[in-house]
């Protein structure tokens, strides 16, 4: 609740969104289907983490990491969750579709589960067998909607939802761009270059600990692991922004807010 609280109250602007219309397998199939590149960049300055010991010097090393790429990332944050009721007189067409398709996926509660994501997805990927992966996981998707729900009801509201569809779809588009060899993973000297298609300008010492957390032994990363890491990137760098309201690139939490923030993500 806190990681999306606070970048929800720190922007305006909503994730529109290309490619929602059409029936439901239509948007199924369509879900990991091509669609825009990524934004954003990086830069700035960070904080460090004090304190003697291997912990606080890797936590430290952590923080400045996040607030050096964090300066100059830039995306919309998701707009307030709406009833699905109040549809404005401004919506197009095509989000007018893909609310109706909410709702079948949603079911009565007109929210998305982690469970119910997973099965989205896992529907979604088996269409797609040039991309390697092992399938969307329970653990997995119960992070993604962790980092998305603004008022921790454990589900995703259809805004919130379809920013991450929107978010998913551009990701795999950079996922296949960046996979040059074809082999359905993105090796390690291909993840830096997807991720700052993607938005996210990292120095080095983050990146091999993304490489050491989400990739295999060899230093492969596959589609699963890919969209996870990049939704906890989108969610924390968020978070990092709006509360570094003066743009010093430190941010300052009590130990309420630091376990909200950890803990549920």
């Amino acid at each position: 609740m806190f990681l999306v609280n606070s970048f929800l109250k720190g922007g305006g602007g909503g994730g529109g969104g290309g490619g929602l219309g059409g029936g439901l397998g239509n948007v199924l199939g369509g879900l990991i289907s091509g669609a825009g590149g990524g934004g954003g960049g990086g830069g700035g300055g960070g904080g460090g983490g004090g304190g003697g010991g291997t912990a606080m010097r890797i936590l430290g090393g952590v923080i400045s990491a996040i607030s050096e790429a964090a300066a100059q990332y830039n995306p919309e944050p998701p707009p307030p969750r709406t009833h699905y009721s109040n549809i404005e007189a401004n919506e197009s067409e095509e989000v007018r579709q893909f609310r109706r398709l909410f709702a079948q996926l949603a079911g009565d509660d007109m929210e998305v589960s982690a469970t119910e994501l997973m099965n989205i997805l896992n529907k979604v990927v088996t269409r797609h067998p040039d991309l390697k992966t092992d399938g969307f996981g329970i653990d997995t998707c119960r992070s993604m909607v962790a980092v998305m729900d603004s008022d921790t009801t454990g589900k995703l509201g259809f805004e919130e939802f379809k920013y991450l569809w929107n978010n998913i779809k551009r990701w795999q588009a950079i996922y296949k761009q960046f996979d040059t060899d074809r082999s359905g993973t993105i090796c390690s000297s291909e993840l830096p270059g997807a991720f700052e298609a993607a938005g996210f300008h990292l120095n080095e010492h983050l990146y091999n600990m993304i490489i050491r957390r989400y990739s295999d032994e060899s230093g492969n990363m596959d589609f699963d692991n890919f969209i996870s890491c990049l939704v906890r990137l989108d969610a924390m760098f968020r978070a990092f922004k709006s509360l570094d309201k003066d743009g010093t690139g430190q941010i300052q939490v009590n130990i309420q807010e630091w376990l909200q923030l950890t803990m549920y993500s």
